[in-house]
Formats: C-alpha cells, sequence, structure tokens
C-alpha cells in the first residue's frame, strides 16, 4: 500500500526548483511544483501502482491526502492513481471524484479525471444521467467534464447524450467549456464527420471558437 509521507519524501529529495518555477509560471501561478515533469514523476510511484492493482481497492484515504498536498505533483498522483484503477470504480465513488473535480480545479486535472469517469460510463449506465446533470451546473469543471468524458470512444459515442450534453451549452461564453465543446466534436468528427457536420447545422447559436475547433478535420 502507498504511504503518503513516504512518497512526499521520494518528491522531495529530487525536486528540481528550477524546472517548479517554469512549471508553476505556466499554471498561472495557481499552483506549487517539486519540479517534476510527466515521465520523471511518473517513475516516482509506477512500481507503486502496479503493486495497488494487485489489492483491487481504492485507497480513499491516500486520494484524499494528496488532493489536500499544496504541491501539484500530488494531484497528478491522484489522476494518475485512478486511472490505473479506474476498473475497480464504482458509481457511488463518482461524488468523491466531484469533489477532486471542484477542489484545485483547473484544465490539466479536469482533463485526466474524465478518463476513469468515461470507462465507468461504459460499464454503468448510470453515470449518462449523472453527466447529463453535471452539463447544467454552474461550476465550468463539472460542465467540461460532462462535455469531455466520451473522448475517444469513437463508435461507442451515446450521441444522444453527446448531443444533449452539448446543446445545455451552446451559449456558453466561457473559454474553458467553448473549447471543450470543439474538442469533443473534433473527435468524434474522425468517427461520424456527417453527424457533426449535421450538429453544427443545427445549432447556429454555437461560439465560433467552438466550431473552428470542432470543424478541424472535416472537409
Amino acid at each position: 500500500m502507498i504511504n503518503y509521507l513516504e512518497l512526499k519524501k521520494r518528491f522531495e529529495n529530487n525536486k528540481d526548483l528550477d524546472t517548479a518555477r517554469h512549471m508553476k509560471a505556466y499554471m498561472r501561478n495557481q499552483f506549487d511544483f517539486y519540479g517534476y515533469q510527466a515521465a520523471r514523476r511518473k517513475q516516482v510511484y509506477h512500481q507503486d501502482l502496479l503493486l495497488e492493482k494487485k489489492d483491487k481497492k481504492i485507497n480513499w484515504k491516500l486520494l484524499d491526502q494528496a488532493w489536500q498536498d499544496k504541491y501539484r505533483e500530488f494531484q497528478y498522483f491522484g489522476c494518475d492513481y485512478l486511472i490505473s484503477m479506474q476498473k475497480f470504480l464504482e458509481y457511488k465513488d463518482l461524488e468523491k471524484i466531484k469533489v477532486y473535480v471542484t477542489t484545485k480545479s483547473w484544465w490539466d486535472t479536469t482533463d485526466s479525471l474524465i478518463k476513469p469517469i468515461g470507462k465507468l460510463g461504459l460499464r454503468d449506465k448510470r453515470v449518462n444521467e449523472l453527466m447529463l446533470e453535471w452539463s447544467k451546473q454552474d461550476n465550468i469543471w463539472l460542465v467540461r467534464v460532462a462535455i469531455e468524458h466520451q473522448l475517444l470512444r469513437k463508435e461507442k459515442t451515446n450521441t444522444q447524450l453527446l448531443a444533449q450534453i452539448i446543446a445545455n451549452n451552446t451559449s456558453s461564453d466561457e473559454f474553458f467549456i467553448n473549447k471543450a465543446i470543439g474538442w469533443a466534436l473534433r473527435d468524434y468528427s474522425k468517427t461520424n464527420p456527417s453527424w457533426v457536420k449535421k450538429f453544427i447545422s443545427d445549432h447556429p447559436e454555437m461560439s465560433d471558437f467552438s466550431v473552428k475547433q470542432a470543424s478541424r478535420y472535416l472537409k
């Protein structure tokens, strides 16, 4: 079992203050960093995650400790942990993940948390209604998760759900929501370009930015 304090020592032993400054500036000075880029960070706990999989049980206490830590690498660890353990997620766990979506929120963690949520949605259809509910919330990060959670599903995409979720937000003037709309449509256009073309045509209220993003691969 991964120990939070031991993991913290490992991070602290090899921190890179120069890289940390650059990473903090890139994230608009919202978070502190140890200075680990993704590949080096994952090396710190790769073997631990392999062992956690054998335990087949999600350690929510550890995840809460990681999310509360002031260093951003711990939130990245939390995302990697959930992605690694995603087949052990249950529907009731989404209330816990919701806390992570709405705490220390930014695009980096949000766009990682969609992965375990999306996988769970393929196993448990109750996730569809929950994502539809999240798509109507005032919190932009819950909305972004709802829009993006079907990314990379290709033929398994629930187009009715995708259309409903996006239609709930086509009048938004929020950059991160409009970017998510464009991204979701662009991704699905690789599978079904005619559907995406029709959706764009049927929703003239959609922002120019979303349309531009969605149309990147359309002829």
